[in-house]
């Protein structure tokens, strides 16, 4: 079974296309116009082994918040897409990442339902610019429009961290990898992992 997705969203303030494939190798092309972003969108396809086109045209003469969102809800929805029925998948997913003196854990549950829990950002963090067009605010406005979108639920843990990119980073790639062992096959599980029969 191919699990792919493709989501072409349009509104008054952006465009987005993303292409999705969830059992790829890694590679990522992404343009959103905020280079930390892309940065980010690319550690997430990486480590998390997604095959990931994001392109991205918003009205950044504004800011960058209507870009990073809405790129944010076109990636949910592709994650929600691709995942289908969630049958034969582990469903739970955990890692703890270090980036040099940044340290994050993060928990997914393929539940269905969503939610995101985001503790810990050092006080600051959100007043942070990141790469000129970044603000650090942005960083847990993406993980909850994610969660919302893939109806998923989300647990992030910034458990140390000094260095904005680095706070920021350290979380992307927790997530990444945490994503990558809830979404992959579980060969004793052919089934959808829940009591209820259904996620």
């Amino acid at each position: 079974m191919t699990r792919t997705a493709r989501i072409d969203r349009e509104t008054s303030e952006s465009k987005v296309l993303v292409e999705l494939d969830l059992d790829g190798t890694g590679r990522a092309d992404i343009s959103t116009g905020v280079g930390f972003y892309d940065h980010m969108l690319n550690a997430l396809a990486k480590h998390a082994l997604l095959d990931l086109h994001v392109n991205t045209v918003g009205d950044l003469e504004i800011d960058a918040h209507h870009t990073v969102e809405d790129t944010a809800i076109g990636l949910g929805q592709a994650l929600k897409q691709a995942l289908g029925d969630k049958r034969g998948i582990r469903r739970f997913g955990d890692a703890t990442v270090p980036l040099d003196e940044a340290l994050v854990h993060c928990t997914v549950d393929l539940s269905g339902r969503p939610y995101c829990v985001h503790t810990g950002e050092p006080e600051g963090q959100v007043y942070a610019i990141i790469g000129g067009d970044y603000a650090g605010s942005l960083t847990q406005h993406v993980f909850e429009t994610l969660a919302f979108n893939a109806a998923i639920c989300i647990h992030i843990r910034v458990l140390s961290g000094r260095d904005p990119h680095h706070i920021v980073e350290a979380q992307f790639k927790a997530f990444a990898r945490a994503l990558r062992d809830a979404a992959e096959h579980d060969p004793r599980q052919p089934g959808i992992p829940s009591t209820k029969g259904a996620l």
